[in-house]
């Protein structure tokens, strides 16, 4: 792994949580309920939130986007999420509900010089991303950029993690690993707990026919732990996300990249203080070291 490709990890680190209070925060679901969406659960405004830059998405679209999902859980809700507020409704919801968010957490770092630069660093390095086979990249680079910096700021992460994620998609497909394969095979190098998966909405019988495929592949073993070859194929996995998402570090340059690492820094002690962020992160940023 190159240079560039660690710092795309890096990099990942420092913006996921910048990008995932929007699916967190009391003010996003407040901002949800008032479109009339039930927020008992998350997943419904987590849905219209996420795939509301595709436009009207269908079942299929959104569930090719949310790969890890259990289809039934995506058809759950999409497309039944524009009817209760069109996706130009639902954008307009979701800068608000950021806008609200980072003023709570963040306070007068809001307007500092600081962030100012971040953002337009962070707007740079979005600007320079590729978007060939990157859906959900696209849709959000599509969206008119907000004028205040500290939506610049939100909207620059959202573009950079949804094209880190449409990579890591290419990867898990280059794995020959489907959605379910997926979390079983990541559970299984104890990136995360497998409870923690259950927001997915794969069924028991689901995980365990997965499990079984694996087993069959010789990557898990019979309790469902990694094998040698299981645990290099995650590797592999880990080494192509990061490679197909350093792109736009590479053209921003490792100064300006370490520069906006080093600006963003004082940004992520409010939210992670804020206690918003699940401890176990289904994405496994505290676990999972970069493949050599």
């Amino acid at each position: 792994m190159d240079e560039m490709s660690r710092l795309a990890r890096r990099m990942w680190h420092q913006l996921e949580p910048l990008h995932a209070v929007l699916y967190f925060s009391p003010e996003a679901l407040q901002e949800a309920a008032a479109l009339g969406y039930d927020v008992e659960s998350r997943w419904p405004s987590y849905f219209a939130y996420r795939t509301a830059p595709l436009g009207r998405a269908g079942t299929r679209l959104a569930t090719a986007a949310c790969y890890s999902f259990s289809p039934a859980t995506v058809a759950a809700h999409v497309p039944a999420v524009w009817t209760v507020a069109a996706p130009e409704r639902v954008l307009e919801a979701r800068l608000t509900a950021v806008d609200r968010t980072y003023r709570g957490l963040l306070g007068d770092l809001i307007a500092g010089p600081e962030l100012r630069e971040a953002a337009e660093l962070a707007r740079r390095a979005a600007e320079g991303v590729g978007v060939e086979g990157r859906a959900l990249t696209a849709a959000n680079l599509d969206l008119p950029w907000a004028d205040e910096p500290h939506l610049v700021l939100w909207q620059a992460a959202t573009v950079l993690r949804e094209h880190r994620g449409d990579g890591h998609l290419a990867a898990l497909l280059a794995a020959e690993l489907d959605g379910c394969e997926a979390l079983v095979s990541f559970a299984a190098i104890g990136a995360a707990p497998v409870e923690s998966f259950a927001g997915r909405g794969w069924s028991a019988a689901e995980w365990d026919a997965a499990r079984e495929r694996l087993a069959s592949r010789g990557l898990v073993d019979a309790g469902g732990q990694a094998t040698e070859r299981g645990r290099a194929l995650r590797d592999q996995v880990e080494r192509m996300t990061d490679e197909l998402a350093a792109g736009p570090w590479r053209l921003l340059g490792q100064e300006r990249t370490e520069r906006l690492a080093r600006l963003g820094g004082p940004l992520l002690g409010p939210i992670f203080e804020a206690g918003l962020l699940p401890m176990t992160s289904t994405l496994g940023i505290a676990t999972v070291k970069a493949p050599d």
